[in-house]
């Protein structure tokens, strides 16, 4: 087992679920600083994944962190729509975009 590629996904799952609880208590200065550790780790894996690859029994581990971090994603996204088009409205009216 590439114990080392799976703590990445795990450790972006775990600031993921993070994320998600700063976004429904509406924390959104939390959701930012967890966004950039989130970006870190990503890029982490990234490089790590240069020189390594998980086993074929190791998929469908990566499968199903990969699938709770994307629903955590779009459900933090959800929440996230009404306070950037508030945001929006404050800077001047145009609607700012999720990346």
């Amino acid at each position: 087992m590439n114990a080392q590629l799976i703590s990445y996904y795990e450790a972006i799952e775990k600031a993921s679920v993070d994320m998600l609880s700063a976004a429904r208590s509406g924390d959104w200065d939390e959701v930012c600083k967890l966004e950039g550790a989130c970006a870190l780790l990503i890029a982490q894996l990234k490089h790590a994944a240069d020189s390594q690859q998980l086993a074929a029994d190791e998929m469908p581990l990566k499968t199903r962190l990969m699938q709770r971090i994307l629903l955590n994603d779009a459900e933090i996204r959800q929440l996230a729509e009404p306070w950037l088009d508030e945001l929006g409205q404050q800077l001047g009216g145009g609607k700012p975009t999720l990346h």
